[in-house]
């Protein structure tokens, strides 16, 4: 028997609380965890109303896309972030892009800390201030994973929403971009981010792969989403692109 609306908000509701607490870790401490599942629980409400019966498993992925979107929405309505650290972290990809078009390959640590003008350490500061705004979806990097259908993530995702094919251009068209971008890292950042997204560790789990500290795998990962939205940007995915999966990347 197919469970009620109320039914399914009781039984998925803690993802709402584990949603909340993977993202408020990269946060300013002025956001609240509260105001975070508040945002999330309507997530989850829409998420329940607009599902399309499957089965119990896809409905929670689908479920978390909903939750996190719901989630970053509301970041994006109470302008959590100074303009002054969306400042730093635009310094940093317009660096990366500039050096990019200039070597050909990624930048090292040292030619953008030379590029801005700053010695290596005072980069690295730089890039742990700036993390606040490298808010990434988990379906956005999860792009090798797949369900038990062979599908991937993104595409089990898409299945079970409403939208017009133009729409879904426009989304299919940033997914490309989006995975080009990560091809484009350097190896040690593509792990990183296979290491958190695809395989689910956590910070101090990556840290001991990669045999560096968790303060480390902060500014790796934080260097690696700069390049990601250097090369966006690069390939004309501005955020006035109009686009709500580009947004999950501010």
């Amino acid at each position: 028997m197919p469970l009620s609306e109320d039914q399914l908000i009781a039984r998925h509701a803690p993802l709402v609380r584990r949603q909340a607490l993977a993202l408020i870790g990269k946060l300013p401490a002025s956001v609240e965890l509260d105001d975070l599942m508040q945002a999330g629980m309507m997530g989850l409400l829409d998420a329940v109303r607009r599902y399309q019966q499957q089965a119990d498993a896809q409905f929670e992925t689908y479920a978390v896309t909903r939750i996190r979107g719901a989630m970053l929405d509301e970041l994006r309505s109470q302008d959590w972030l100074p303009r002054s650290v969306r400042a730093k972290a635009r310094s940093i990809e317009d660096a990366i892009q500039t050096l990019r078009h200039r070597l050909l390959r990624p930048a090292t640590e040292t030619e953008i800390a030379e590029e801005m003008g700053m010695d290596l350490a005072d980069y690295q500061v730089l890039l742990e201030e700036a993390r606040g705004v490298q808010v990434l979806m988990y379906e956005d990097l999860a792009l090798h994973r797949e369900d038990r259908d062979g599908e991937s993530v993104l595409d089990s995702v898409a299945g079970g929403q409403d939208g017009n094919p133009l729409d879904w251009l426009v989304r299919e068209g940033l997914r490309s971009v989006l995975i080009e971008a990560i091809r484009n890292l350097p190896e040690r950042e593509q792990l990183l981010l296979s290491l958190q997204f695809e395989q689910d560790l956590n910070q101090k789990e990556i840290a001991a792969v990669l045999d560096v500290t968790e303060g480390r795998v902060s500014q790796l990962r934080s260097q690696a989403v700069a390049r990601i939205r250097a090369w966006l940007s690069s390939h004309s995915w501005e955020p006035d692109a109009g686009t709500d999966e580009y947004e999950h990347l501010i």
